[in-house]
């Protein structure tokens, strides 16, 4: 019997953003879009079909999503002062 091989460390996840955004605080995935948020740049990005839009985050630290379960499939954040729709925030991108 061999003796078992160490592990090899996980690689980094896919960078889909800007460099020059940096890194994000908090970033995820679910059914097809996904998302990532730079507090010092203000601004959160969601990646729904392909399509990539940067939005201004405002005051607000996101730190999770939640995605309603109608035909329109709705993306709201947590955020400090509570849950967040995608379209409370200013699009500029």
């Amino acid at each position: 019997m061999e003796p078992m091989k160490p592990m090899e460390p996980m690689a980094p996840p896919e960078r889909w953003w800007s460099g020059d955004l940096g890194e994000p605080s908090s970033s995820g995935s679910q059914n097809g879009s996904r998302y990532a948020f730079f507090p010092e740049r203000h601004r959160l990005l969601v990646e729904r079909n392909g399509k990539l839009v940067t939005y201004d985050s405002g005051h607000h630290h996101i730190s999770g999503v939640s995605q309603s379960d109608s035909h329109d499939r709705s993306l709201a954040f947590t955020s400090q002062d509570g849950v967040v729709r995608l379209d409370e925030l200013k699009q500029i991108g």
